[in-house]
């Protein structure tokens, strides 16, 4: 994705899509508590993991998809555009936030399981649902598991001048971005979460890898592209990764300490203010798949990968009805079995509903692209 300009092309480039709907899957396997399934996420081999991806690529179809109306219709244009966009992002969040508390509530009372109150975030909204109601609207307020949404939002709310001056001076957007991340960390900023806290997805510091997604699809990246394919930088990319796993490993696993160093056993992963060895073990998997996995490679047309790809073209939808599903996996565990072999079947029809709920959504879309005739006929 690094290797092809904003303007070179109009086609999609579907790498994109299918990173994204693998994000998406990863997403709801990694939410569902005490998943097996979760071992075959990158989460667990790693220092970063599905959201970084989640974040990273949503900024670079924001700058690759917006940054074409506003440089030939104009600021006002693109900007009106990105607002939209960041309206429609806060409905489906609004309509999720609804139908999330509301099935929690209903589990938790109908079949006494009050402690799923406490765990996903929502006993304040028994005690206060007017005010709780009001901070969630407001972004304040998260159950569990509801944290990217709301990111998403804010860095798209904001993300109009950002993208003009990406697209004037791509080199010092991104250096001013980073100075913003480097100043969140360093002085802790963060915006404040009701009724206590702060955001879990701190967005001052994560918007350094929006950014980051966004100066990419804008060609910035071009003028070091050979350096970047050298295979000096490539081994590095490796090495990073086989570090990152040693400690990892060795953080989970304690009794790895006698072979590797145990200071390593004390390892914590700061996902909230996006620790730089996170973003840093992004960029060097970034990099391998761009350089092995080209954008015209025939496996991009494979009929395995079709559903990933769909999944990806229908990002928002499936990730709402992702986050919906891992509460229901989870309660499903929780009540029938915590057999493995029950995990795995809650895990891929989740994935299966996902997916059919992506292909629907497609069918639809071009549904309605048809002539008024056709669309009868299609019928």
């Amino acid at each position: 994705m690094i290797d092809r300009p904003n303007n070179s092309s109009n086609q999609r480039d579907l790498r994109l899509d299918l990173f994204r709907g693998a994000a998406n899957w990863a997403i709801f396997i990694d939410h569902i508590p005490n998943n097996a399934v979760a071992w075959l996420t990158t989460k667990n081999y790693g220092f970063s993991d599905a959201a970084d991806l989640f974040v990273f690529i949503s900024g670079y179809t924001a700058a690759f998809v917006y940054s074409r109306y506003m440089r030939a219709r104009g600021f006002l244009v693109g900007a009106s555009l990105l607002l939209g966009r960041a309206w429609q992002i806060y409905v489906a969040y609004t309509l999720l936030f609804v139908a999330y508390l509301a099935a929690i509530g209903y589990v938790a009372q109908t079949h006494g399981h009050s402690h799923l109150l406490d765990e996903f975030n929502v006993r304040y909204l028994i005690d206060d649902p007017i005010e709780t109601l009001k901070h969630g609207l407001l972004l304040e307020f998260k159950p569990l598991n509801l944290d990217v949404l709301p990111l998403y939002i804010v860095l798209m709310a904001v993300f109009p001048p950002a993208l003009s001056a990406i697209i004037c001076y791509p080199n010092i957007a991104l250096t001013a971005s980073f100075a913003l991340y480097m100043a969140a960390r360093t002085f802790g900023w963060n915006l404040s979460a009701y009724p206590t806290g702060s955001w879990y997805f701190n967005p001052f510091a994560w918007q350094f890898l929006f950014m980051t997604g966004a100066w990419v699809a804008s060609g910035g990246a071009l003028p070091i592209l050979p350096m970047l394919r050298s295979r000096v930088f490539i081994a590095a990319a490796f090495a990073y990764l086989a570090f990152s796993l040693a400690v990892v490993m060795t953080a989970r696993f304690p009794q790895l300490g006698s072979v590797l160093p145990p200071s390593w056993s004390d390892f914590s992963n700061d996902k909230t203010d996006l620790a730089p060895y996170r973003i840093l073990h992004f960029l060097a998997i970034a990099l391998i798949v761009v350089r092995f996995l080209p954008e015209h490679w025939t496996g991009l047309r494979s009929p395995l990968l079709r559903p990933m790809i769909v999944c990806g073209k229908r990002s928002l939808e499936v990730f709402c009805v992702g986050v919906f599903l891992s509460f229901v996996a989870h309660f499903l565990i929780e009540l029938v079995s915590d057999a493995i072999a029950f995990q795995i079947l809650v895990s891929f029809a989740g994935i299966g509903v996902m997916t059919a709920i992506a292909y629907y959504r497609t069918w639809t879309k071009d549904l309605r692209l048809l002539p008024p005739n056709e669309r009868l006929s299609a019928r």
